[in-house]
């Protein structure tokens, strides 16, 4: 199948993944642009540089991303760039999380070239991408749940939900994100208010299991 020129980020520490990604899309893709991060800071600084991004594959455990965090950051601020989550674990659970949470596919690092170049093309076409031979385990709907919660907040709203997770105080994150104080406070009652919580401690908490999710998954290592 032929695309117009795509442009993919990959952002993954591990280089010979990251080449083997690269040698997938090139077999799967006759034209594309291909950017390479080693770290959720990277791949930021790449998002604010390519506002053209159509897909990014991206480690589960990535320095900078914790667990499903970075899935989660994207999808909030980049609603139609495509995500396909990479990873070591190959277990139905954490990839139904990662489904519920976003991600268009999973593709663990034991894959294929001829896998990966399946799930790029039926991402592309506008499906979902599960690895074969594993059984995807469906979830009772809290993660579900979540994301739909965190999708409700602007991107300034998620940077200072993130901060109240890391236990800043709003004079801290004014100063982090260079705005007044009481444009924190706005935010902060917006988040209470959309996350349905009552105090600043349940909005963290709420952010916090994206955190739980992944430490959930090294678990099963």
């Amino acid at each position: 199948m032929s695309y117009d020129v795509v442009k993919i980020a990959i952002a993954d520490d591990h280089p010979l993944f990251r080449t083997a990604l690269i040698q997938a899309a090139a077999k799967t893709l006759s034209h594309s642009e291909i950017l390479e991060a080693e770290s959720f800071a990277e791949l930021q600084q790449l998002l604010n540089h390519h506002d053209d991004l159509e897909l990014i594959f991206l480690d589960i455990n990535m320095p900078g991303n914790d667990g499903f965090s970075g899935l989660s950051r994207i999808k909030n601020a980049y609603p139609d760039i495509q995500v396909i989550m990479v990873s070591a674990i190959e277990d139905g659970k954490v990839i139904g999380r990662a489904i519920d949470l976003g991600a268009s596919g999973y593709i663990p690092k034991s894959s294929s070239l001829e896998q990966i170049s399946r799930a790029i093309e039926t991402v592309l076409n506008g499906e979902t991408w599960v690895p074969e031979g594993i059984l995807v385990v469906e979830n009772d709907g809290p993660e579900k749940v979540l994301a739909a919660k965190l999708e409700t907040l602007t991107p300034a709203q998620f940077n200072v939900l993130q901060m109240i997770c890391d236990g800043l105080l709003n004079k801290q994150i004014a100063y982090e994100m260079n705005i007044q104080e009481t444009t924190v406070k706005n935010h902060v009652s917006a988040i209470l208010q959309k996350l349905s919580v009552n105090n600043r401690t349940q909005a963290g908490l709420i952010y916090q299991q994206l955190k739980s999710i992944e430490q959930q998954s090294e678990s099963l290592l």
